[in-house]
């Protein structure tokens, strides 16, 4: 069996580019993103992808990008909203996407 993580808290980010096909925005949101998430003190872990090449009925592949990031509870993440790299990340990259799209949840499993 899976080994469980009590007490976290997932922040899941999928953004969506308004140029995805753009080699020069896709870099520029990147290294903005990656510059933000080695600056945050508050997050557990991390994982910044692009849609995997599974293709069936049920998976949304839309998106250009998926940013999931663990906390060890919800104040922790809280911080983490309010951290000057992560408004700096925003203020650098939100003039590249088109739509971002937000799932906060907290780990039921015991």
């Amino acid at each position: 069996m899976a080994q469980k993580e009590n007490g976290k808290f997932v922040h899941t980010v999928l953004f969506w580019l308004k140029n995805p096909e753009s080699k020069e925005d896709c870099l520029k949101f990147e290294t903005s993103l990656k510059k933000f998430l080695n600056a945050s003190n508050n997050i557990s872990s991390m994982h910044l992808g692009t849609p995997a090449s599974t293709n069936r009925p049920i998976i949304d592949r839309s998106y250009s990008y998926c940013l999931m990031v663990t906390f060890v509870s919800k104040e922790a993440h809280d911080l983490y909203q309010e951290e000057a790299a992560h408004k700096v990340f925003i203020k650098e990259s939100e003039n590249l996407w088109k739509k971002v799209l937000i799932y906060d949840s907290e780990n039921i499993l015991k």
